[in-house]
């Protein structure tokens, strides 16, 4: 408590570089840091042209062209709305994808997902309530 005979500045809350590590409050929720690198496409995003990368990517916009990500996923969300023709590891389908898929290891298409295109993969997986209209091309794996 402050004194009227005292001098000075007085702080009720001490100056930050005073804090040591230990004296933080640490948060109650613990985050999962991302153990790879992950680009996004925002929904408000529209693009047109070819994508390609070597990071995962995460599609949730509109994607016209191609998208060639050999190592790593793609994965189109809820909301994205893909015209192309997809090359990844693995790929996984929420939303809509119009054009032939082709992974090196698995093709999911969720309950919400939609492909109207021709599927190239060592494996595949199609859960109920999905929409799927191609073909099928199941290849050997590399393992």
């Amino acid at each position: 408590m402050w004194k009227p005979s005292q001098t000075g500045p007085t702080s009720l809350t001490p100056e930050p570089e005073s804090l040591s590590p230990a004296a933080l409050p640490t948060p109650a929720v613990s985050r999962r840091v991302p153990t790879a690198e992950q680009s996004s496409i925002g929904k408000g995003l529209f693009i047109k042209g070819e994508i390609a990368g070597s990071e995962s990517l995460f599609v949730d916009g509109k994607v016209e062209g191609a998208i060639n990500i050999p190592e790593s996923r793609v994965t189109v969300g809820i909301n994205g709305q893909v015209a192309a023709n997809v090359t990844a590891r693995e790929v996984v389908i929420l939303g809509k994808v119009r054009g032939n898929v082709s992974a090196t290891d698995r093709v999911d298409i969720r309950a919400e997902g939609a492909l109207n295109g021709d599927v190239s993969a060592a494996r595949i997986s199609i859960e109920d309530g999905s929409f799927f209209k191609g073909g099928i091309d199941i290849k050997k794996s590399e393992k």
